[in-house]
Formats: structure tokens, sequence, C-alpha cells
């Protein structure tokens, strides 16, 4: 069976009114495809203009609004006429209850929370579900929506009625008492769980500023405006805005894993205006204030400024990601001080996690189910008896009688014992000495996890180490692999000892002779200068910081060097916020070339003799999901050269670099051998081209409104023409015995599905080698689609397959989605393994 081109709409399978016939031209007007061929199998769509308006109307109608379209008057009530009433008139309740107040831009003055201008949530963590007024009502109602429960208490109360009372009280009331009290004692456990977890958090102390001194203040009332100080491994308690840290380089690392659940360290900036003050004190002698957006979800991007008004003149400096501290996150390195701007409910964490909802397991449903069949068969039994009897006297007192009579078919000792059974079940999952520390955060589905059938997964860091390996270097001309690491060694060296006794038989000044290279005619680069320029774009186009550990712990890498200017190998790591980054340094420094020393505002490398190289950092373009590239731009300090280095994914690079034949299929090749790929490219600045676009740059950077916008298009105009350099290839090593256990989940019927922001080629071989799929299972790789007709062809060439995995990268995913979302989720769900 083949998918339609245009799929029908479920409900214009039911409404043939408004189908008339139409021409070929008004049925192609109404679908424009680009480029589509003219043999494909079409489903047409005989109906009218008018006649398709009504009929898109009523499909993207609600159903239960689609049932008030149908039915009218009575009928309508009874049929669920009723249930919507009930619903809208609870929702129009709580809405009139629940006033969300408008979240807008605010202005916060620095330790000045008196002048606010709007009242702002408690910064208190709430995850309860309960009040000590809502606990009783709420679990009740929880339990008695569900049929099972519902009838018991029924039954139950039918005993007050003395023409149907058959026996004692207690009979009926002791055994739904007991459902009630276990269910409750368990509520209560979980909810006095969650109540312990937040008084925890809300009661962590932190040291505010103020002028008088720091004073100890709780975590719960901390407000808008004021000055925080944060230690090392504590945890952020609100949203801030990054001012000050005792680190001299005017950064610091923090931990987002409970945030993003990424584990590599994040680089956060301090603002410079506040960061150059002499003393911590001076924060309350500046007119200062910090304008922020209103609040959002993104916890990749904030636009602010900040403003000083007691300097001549103003002073204005924009704020971004980098500059921002988070809640919920923790300070890896130094101690920072923050000005807090979101609280409470605004704050980035709280706004991505959902309120708390009492879960329904699969289980409880289906035992709803079968409860209502087996009260189905009660009355029918009932019924049947009262025939029998002919329905002489008062047979509807006889009928309820019956039911009662018949009522022990559907057992209540069943709710009591499966309660019991997922209280020991939780019980015993904690306790279990193969998965310490875990944590029962729902005791209500612990069953749940015996009927798995599909299991979402990220690859890095996940399936893999997230611990990077430099495994190749293409220049294009010649390539580099492990075995032959030292020939880059061994031309590293001959290139610096070449440009030492240049230098030192040259007496002319480095300005005079920058001008005479750049005006000479261009020649064939050596190999040597080739891989020597390459290196050097390596290592210096990142994000990395080196931290020195010294026998009391770690300090700045500024600090290590007022001790020793070796800069020594011994004690020194990489931080950065990307594995990638931190493998691609360390291989600079195994073949010569080592970061010894990075700060805002300038690096230094030190070359194989061990002279040290300084470059000035002028602008850094962090990588985002966006742009999938990373860019920087340095001054060297010995000719004067202004540089701008580019790194980042193939598909963003290709058309960025210069005479690229070669890029896209060594990018295949070694994507085909697991192999995460960078493209590194650079471009020469003049010292007008710097300025002038420094000056549009930082212009972009001070707006309010499309920063981000006008941000990327003055740096787009940058990216052009750029030199490719080389192609890197760095691998993930997998996890520890990843391999027989996605083989076991395999083998227990659990289909898996793997994200991954790899290549095609690089999801394929880490599909392969991760056992995620079988060495003997097919494997379909959708091919890249940008249409409705090329989408249809690969669907109807996938459906043809049976027992495949599917492999299919993320734009063709969003074509799909769009126009076959029903027929291509049916698909999926069909393969055993699916890696987007």
């Amino acid at each position: 069976d083949q998918i339609p081109l245009y799929p029908v709409p479920r409900s214009t399978q039911r409404r043939a009114a408004y189908y008339t016939k139409a021409s070929a031209s008004e049925r192609h007007n109404r679908y424009p495809i680009e480029d589509e061929p003219s043999h494909l199998d079409e489903m047409p769509l005989m109906m009218s203009e008018e006649g398709f308006e009504n009929d898109e109307s009523d499909y993207h109608t609600l159903p239960r609004a689609r049932i008030s379209q149908r039915k009218r008057g009575l009928e309508w009530f009874i049929c669920g006429g009723w249930k919507f009433l009930c619903t809208s008139c609870c929702d129009w309740l709580i809405n009139i209850c629940r006033k969300k107040k408008e979240l807008k831009a605010r202005t916060v003055w620095l330790g000045c929370p008196e002048k606010c201008e709007e009242k702002y949530p408690r910064n208190a963590i709430k995850n309860q579900k309960y009040n000590v007024f809502t606990f009783i009502p709420g679990v009740l109602y929880e339990q008695f929506k569900f049929f099972l429960n519902l009838y018991f208490l029924v039954v139950s109360c039918s005993q007050f009625v003395p023409a149907l009372k058959i026996g004692y009280l207690y009979t009926y009331w002791a055994p739904l008492g007991f459902v009630l009290a276990v269910t409750i004692l368990r509520e209560a456990v979980d909810e006095f769980r969650r109540y312990k977890r937040d008084k925890e958090m809300n009661s962590q102390l932190y040291s505010k500023l103020t002028v008088r001194g720091k004073v100890q203040v709780k975590s719960s009332d901390i407000q808008v405006g004021d000055l925080i100080i944060v230690e090392k491994n504590q945890r952020i308690p609100s949203d801030m805005v990054f001012l000050r840290t005792s680190e001299k380089t005017g950064s610091c690392f923090i931990r987002t894993d409970q945030l993003d659940g990424e584990t590599d360290w994040k680089l956060k900036v301090a603002v410079s205006c506040t960061q150059r003050l002499p003393a911590l004190g001076d924060l309350f002698s500046i007119n200062a204030y910090v304008y922020a957006q209103k609040p959002q979800m993104d916890i990749h991007s904030f636009e602010g400024t900040f403003t000083r008004e007691d300097s001549d003149p103003t002073v204005h400096e924009s704020l971004s990601i980098e500059n921002t501290l988070w809640a919920s996150t923790v300070v890896a390195s130094g101690t920072v001080i923050g000005v807090v701007i979101y609280t409470g409910k605004e704050t980035r964490s709280v706004m991505n996690t959902s309120n708390p909802k009492n879960k329904v397991g699969l289980l409880d449903l289906e035992l709803n189910q079968l409860t209502k069949a087996l009260f189905l068969a009660l009355v029918a039994l009932s019924v049947f008896m009262v025939t029998l009897q002919g329905f002489v006297g008062p047979w509807y007192r006889n009928l309820f009688r019956f039911l009662l009579l018949f009522s022990y078919i559907i057992p209540i000792s069943l709710r009591v014992n499966l309660d019991m059974g997922k209280a020991a079940y939780g019980w015993m999952i904690m306790k279990d000495d193969n998965i310490p520390g875990t944590v029962v955060r729902t005791s209500t589905i612990p069953e749940e996890l015996g009927r798995l059938v599909y299991l979402l997964t990220d690859k890095t860091g996940t399936l893999t180490q997230n611990e990077m390996i430099f495994k190749r270097l293409h220049l294009g001309t010649v390539s580099y692999g492990t075995d032959t690491m030292d020939e880059i060694q061994n031309h590293i060296i001959n290139s610096y000892s070449q440009m030492h006794t240049q230098s030192s038989g040259n007496s002319t000044s480095s300005t005079p002779s920058r001008k005479m290279q750049s005006s000479a005619p261009k020649v064939r680069k050596t190999v040597s200068n080739r891989i020597h320029e390459a290196v050097k774009a390596i290592a210096l186009c990142h994000n990395v910081t080196p931290v020195y550990e010294s026998r009391t712990g770690v300090t700045g890498e500024t600090e290590y060097a007022e001790v020793d200017q070796d800069f020594s190998d011994e004690n020194r790591t990489y931080q950065a916020s990307s594995p990638d980054e931190v493998a691609l340094v360390q291989w600079t420094e195994s073949v010569g070339l080592t970061l010894v020393n990075r700060d805002l505002t300038s690096m230094q490398l030190k070359n194989p003799s061990g002279q040290i190289l300084t470059y000035y950092i002028l602008q850094i373009f962090p990588f985002t999901s966006e742009s999938k590239r990373m860019g920087i731009i340095v001054r060297d300090e010995s000719t004067g050269e202004i540089m701008f280095y580019m790194k980042g994914a193939d598909v963003a690079m290709s058309s960025i670099v210069q005479y690229n034949d070669w890029l896209e299929e060594e990018c295949g090749n070694m994507a085909r051998e697991g192999l995460r790929t960078l493209v590194v490219a650079k471009k020469s600045l003049t010292e007008e081209q710097y300025q002038d676009f420094e000056s549009r740059y930082n212009q972009a950077k001070l707006s309010i409104h499309d920063r981000t916008l006008k941000v990327a298009a003055v740096v787009e105009s940058l990216e052009r023409e750029m030199e490719l350099l080389c192609l890197t290839g760095v691998e993930d090593q997998l996890q520890a015995d990843v391999r027989p256990t996605l083989e076991m989940l395999r083998n227990a019927g659990i289909k898996i599905w793997m994200l991954t922001g790899d290549k095609l080629e690089t999801a394929t071989c880490i599909a392969k080698s991760s056992h995620l799929v079988s060495r003997t299972q097919d494997i379909h790789i959708f091919r890249p689609v940008t249409s409705r007709g090329e989408a249809h062809l690969e669907l109807n060439a996938f459906r043809r397959k049976h027992d495949c995995a599917l492999v299919i990268s993320g734009d063709s995913l969003e074509v799909c989605l769009k126009y076959y979302e029903h027929e291509f989720v049916e698909l999926a769900c069909q393969c055993p393994a699916v890696v987007c």
C-alpha cells in the first residue's frame, strides 16, 4: 500500500456533501508544489474551494467541538455535553482565580530591591502537589474519578438505605476505608518527601551584600535586585547577572547538569564595568542598573544591557547569555557575585518544569476498563435473576439487591493488593544494591518499567563517554592519522625554527614586514606552512581555558604564572564547554603548540622551542545550534596581524570557504569511520576592515529588539571568502558495557530511538558499533528531502521494507512531519531502531 501524495483528513471521509468536481488547474493552485514529478501516484481531492475551506475548518476543530456541531439539544447534552459544560465552567473559574500576571521586561537597580516597580514572586521552590487544605479533597478526587473506587463508594453508601441494607455497615465501609487509608498514607509519604526536599533547598543560606557588609539570607528570602555571593560548589539560588568574580581572569566555570543535562562546564564572563571596580563594596558607590528582557523559557539566550549613569559619559554594556548565571546551576571555580533579576516561578529552571501531576499507569487504566466490563456482567446477571422471578412485585428493589449480592464479583482486595505491591516494588528498587542511589519519585507507576516498548536516548554522554580523542587531520592533498602525528610535530618544529632564524637575522620592524608580506604576490604554500597554519588555527580558535592545580588546590592560571613563569605541563588541565575543543587543544599540545594561559583579552601559546607567543583576543563568536560554527578574531602581538579564524560543521562552512571541492567527499569518508568532523578556515583582516566591523558589531549588540538577528547579520558580512585550512576528525569512545546492554534491550523487544547531531554516516557507524542495530539487520538511510514530492517517494520506498532500522536527518524529519506526520510516525513506530 502506497502513501497518497495528498493524505485525506479523517473528517473528509465522512463529509461527502462538500465534494464537487474541480479542474486540474484548481487542484494545482490549491497545492503548489515545487519541482514535483508528474508520475506520482496521487489521490486527488475532488472538492470546490468553498468545500475545501469548510472541510479544513472541520478538520482543525477539536473533537468535542465537532460533537457539539453534529448534535443539538438534549441529545448533545446526554452524549457528553454536560461534561463539556462542566469542563468549560471549571476552566473559566480557574482562569478567574489564577490570573496570570503578564510578564514584562524589567529594570533592576544594583543592591536596591526597594526600587523595583512591581512585586515579583518569592524565590521559593515548590514541588508539592497539595497543601494542608487540599490534600484530603485532592487525594479523594484522584481516587474516586476511577470507576473501581467510585463503584465501591456507591455500594457502601447504598447500605444507608434501609430497603437495600443487606449486612452490617462495617463489612462494606471497612474494606473501602482500608483502601483509602493505604492510598492516603502513600500519597502523604510522597508529599512529605517532596516537602523535605523543597524545605532543604529553600533553607540554604547565602551571603547577601549590603551597605553594612555581608549578611546571611535564606534562598527563599532572596529578592530581585539583591547582590548575592555564591561560593565554589554552591548552587545558584536564582537567575542572576554575573557582576564580579574572585578570579583575575574575570570569568568562571559553572556546571549545568541539573539544568540541561550536560556535564561539560560552561564559561561565564563577568560584566567588565563591575569587574574593574577596585573593591567589592564599590558596587554600592555606583549608580547602575540592569535592563533585562521579560522572563522566558529559553535557557540558551538572553538580551539585556548594563548601564552606569554616574560616569561621564554614561557607560552602556550589552549583556548576553555568557553574562548570566541561571538558577539550579553550580559554581565550579572561584567565587561569584551577581544581581538577581528573576526569582521563583520566573526563573528559567522553573519555567521549563511542568507542574506536578498525578501519574496513572497503564495497569490502572486496564483495571478500570476491566471493572466496567465486570460491572456490565454483574448488571446482566442481576437482570437475569429478576427475569426468572417474572418482574412481579417491587422488582426494581430486587434488582438493586441482586446488584449488591453479586457486588463481590469485583473484589476490593484487588485494589488493596495492587497498592501494597506498588509500594513494596518501589521500596525494593530503592534498596537494590545493583542500582545504588536510585530515588522513586512516583510510587504509583513502578510497574511501568516492565512494560517499556520505546527507549529514547541521546548519543553524546549517554551511549558514549563524551571524551574525545583526536584521530585525523586532512589538508586536502594529504591526510594524517594517529600513526603519522610525529610527522606533523616535525613540521611544526621546523617551521618555528625557520621563523626564529629569520627573525634573528632580520632587524626590520614587524609592521613594514607585514606590509611587504601582504603586498607580495601569492605563491604556493609548502606542506610545512600549511600544517603550521592549520595547527595554529586549531590552537587559537576555541573557548578553552587552561587551569593549573597547585598543592593547595586549583588556582587561576594568571596567579600560577606569577609564581612559575615556565607554565609547567605537569599540573595543567583544560576546561571548556565542549569536549571536542579540549581534544583539539590537547592534540596541538602533543604536536608542539601549547595553550598555557588565557584571560578575557589575550591568550598565550608556547612553541616547541619554549618561546611564549601572545595573541590579543579582539572578538569571540560562540558556537550556537543555529549557526553550527564559532569564530574568533585575534591580533598577533609580534606582527600586529589581525586574523579571523572559524571552525564548524561542514554543512555550515561549505558555503563560506573557498576551493572546497574535496571537503564534502572527505567529510563523508571520516563520517563513515565514526569520526566527528570540524572544518577550520581563516581570513586576514586589515586594520580598516576590522574597525568598520567593530563599530557595526558593537552597535548591533546594544540593540534591545532583535539583537540576535542584527548581530548575526553583521557577523555574516565578515564570513565571506574564507580560506579553507583543514578538516579534523575526533572520536567519541563508547561507554563501558554499552554493547551488551543495548543488545539485551533489543532481545527484550524494546525499540530504541537515538538522537544525535552527527552526520548520517557517523550516526550509522555509531548505531552499528554500539549494537543499537544488529549485524544482520538492514538499515534504511532516509534520503535528504526538501519537498512534499520527494518525501512522498521516499516514504513509499521505506514502506516496502520490513524489519529495518531507520536513519534520518533533522531536515528530512521536519519535511516529513510537515506533510505526512501520521504516516511517518506510523512507519517509524514499526522500526526496531530509529536514529535521528
